[in-house]
């Protein structure tokens, strides 16, 4: 088309748009983009109106697949350009730009965005609130556009106010648009299973009237919306499907979104290949296109699987950076959510790092009410930092809490810990007790790294049916078998390596793929695995125990 329109000013402009729109519909974002700035510079004189178009189509070109910073600039000319004589356009263009600097994680640009309704000049007042009624599904971003700047200035209360009428007009409305953005107020203030409902009606509707631009992204909040309900395995399945819709349409943006999704799900299940294939690929992206989100998202999986394997010191030494003033500090979205790990991994490494100053912030957030598991996840924090007499009251008050909330994978987790407290507190049957409820909620939600580290828990408590027990010894070489069986008779390293001819730093490596492969964090584990031991045992190499505050690690 490009080739065969002749050079007739608006006319040639208009096909040229047309062609951009198909090439952008087909996946084609490069040859689409650079239609679309031939068909700007062919606009006639007096055609103002289809240049902002091409240049609002530029922009969201841009915002899936391109630099989210020059996206938000070209899009914010756009509203400018559309004014006051297209306002549905601008509104668009407005709503763009604001995902863009989301996605950028620019909080002073979002709010300066949010700030700036279609149809006025920066300047100028916005309207007194929301639109109400059907108005609200008809026009979903000047809803959404009001709560979610009080979000930002975090007053919840005023944000769930401007947002009802979007909510109440979503049971009315079958556009996936309106859906989409009805499901992200959800999300926002905290109704995860609202969220859910309303994001996989705002998937089914797209199918049904065959619109395919917003599917990736619809996919990707429900994906998110159901890694925060703990139901991974739907997150799994709804992330996989958004990263071939992203590929499908050319969505680089959107699919490292969906990758760094998967790297958080993988995180879980001790896939380290699979987490790391996914944090790479998320972070290819998100680096030159300056997606914040994308890469805050895409290292604290990279955090978790550190976690969950028991590197405590590795996951604090990642997530420091992320969660704390400075340059490197991530997404603002993002950090309340990973409060939690940092704390745990931090407490659980033994570092002399105090974070009782991130409890407190993340106390403010709960307090907000945006998120119903903060309140017993605060009170795990709190029991992890609190003074030995303290911290049994604490995890029994935030097992309370977490009845009253879903999210099954942070109630395990609090389990767990209770469990590995309890443990080391030389109370075995309270601590089985406490580590077999983690484990069944650790299976239900498919977090199997967690449920892997959870049975090693349970077999150092003297569980004799934890599961994952001596049948994996049949997976280790003739010589880690060897290694394996010296050190649980109490032989150290150097003992090891003078019976087997070998040099102490390779019976090192020998013990720590050992200990990787079996699920155990000391020798002590590694006797009772071998041994066959029901009994809490201390002494021998490695086998004493360090209480560190309300926790305690094994050294």
């Amino acid at each position: 088309m490009y080739d065969q329109t002749a050079d007739t000013g608006g006319d040639r402009a208009s096909q040229l748009f047309k062609a951009a729109e198909r090439a952008r519909r087909g996946g084609q974002t490069r040859r689409a983009l650079a239609l679309l700035v031939a068909a700007a510079h062919s606009t006639a004189g007096d055609n103002a109106p289809l240049r902002a178009r091409a240049e609002l189509r530029r922009g969201l070109l841009l915002l899936s697949d391109g630099p989210v910073a020059d996206a938000h600039q070209t899009l914010l000319l756009a509203a400018e350009s559309l004014g006051s004589h297209d306002v549905e356009g601008a509104e668009q263009a407005l709503a763009a730009a604001a995902e863009a600097a989301w996605a950028a994680g620019d909080l002073t640009a979002y709010l300066q965005t949010l700030e700036r309704p279609a149809g006025r000049t920066a300047g100028e007042t916005p309207p007194a609130g929301p639109p109400e009624g059907p108005g609200a599904a008809a026009a979903p971003w000047g809803a959404f556009r009001a709560g979610m700047r009080h979000v930002v200035l975090v007053d919840f209360a005023r944000a769930a106010q401007e947002l009802e009428p979007l909510l109440a007009a979503a049971a009315r409305t079958q556009q996936p648009d309106a859906l989409l953005y009805a499901g992200r107020a959800a999300l926002v203030l905290g109704d995860i299973a609202a969220a859910r409902r309303l994001l996989g009606r705002a998937l089914a509707a797209a199918g049904a009237q065959g619109v395919s631009g917003p599917t990736a992204r619809i996919l990707e909040f429900l994906a998110y919306a159901e890694l925060r309900a703990g139901f991974h395995h739907q997150a799994r399945a709804h992330a996989e499907e958004g990263l071939r819709a992203a590929r499908r349409l050319g969505q680089r943006n959107i699919g490292a979104q969906h990758h760094a999704l998967l790297a958080l799900v993988f995180s879980l299940v001790g896939a380290d290949s699979a987490t790391e294939h996914h944090a790479k690929a998320a972070l290819s992206v998100a680096r030159p296109h300056g997606l914040l989100q994308v890469s805050t998202m895409a290292e604290w999986a990279r955090a978790r699987a550190d976690l969950g394997h028991g590197r405590a010191e590795q996951a604090a030494i990642r997530l420091a950076p992320l969660l704390r003033p400075g340059p490197r500090r991530g997404h603002f979205g993002l950090w309340m959510l990973a409060v939690p790990c940092l704390v745990e991994a931090t407490v659980l490494a033994g570092l002399e790092e105090d974070v009782t100053d991130m409890v407190d912030l993340y106390a403010e957030w709960a307090a907000l009410g945006a998120d119903p598991q903060a309140v017993a996840q605060l009170t795990r924090l709190r029991a992890l930092t609190a003074r030995e007499e303290d911290c049994d009251t604490l995890y029994q008050r935030a097992l309370a809490q977490h009845e009253a909330a879903d999210g099954q994978f942070e109630h395990a987790r609090t389990l767990l810990s209770y469990g590995m407290w309890l443990r080391r507190r030389r109370r075995p049957l309270e601590a089985r007790q406490q580590l077999r409820a983690a484990l069944v909620g650790f299976e239900r939600c498919g977090a199997l790294l967690w449920e892997k580290r959870t049975r090693s828990e349970l077999r150092a408590a003297g569980d004799s049916a934890a599961g994952d027990d001596v049948s994996a010894l049949g997976r280790l070489t003739p010589q880690q078998q060897r290694v394996a069986g010296l050190v649980a008779s109490g032989a150290t390293n150097r003992e090891v390596a003078a019976r087997l001819s070998l040099s102490p730093r390779t019976v090192d490596h020998h013990l720590r793929n050992i200990f990787g492969q079996l699920g155990v964090r000391s020798r002590v584990e590694l006797a009772l695995l071998m041994n066959g031991d029901r009994t809490e045992r201390s002494g021998g190499s490695g086998g004493r125990e360090r209480l560190t505050g309300g926790w305690g690690r094994d050294v």
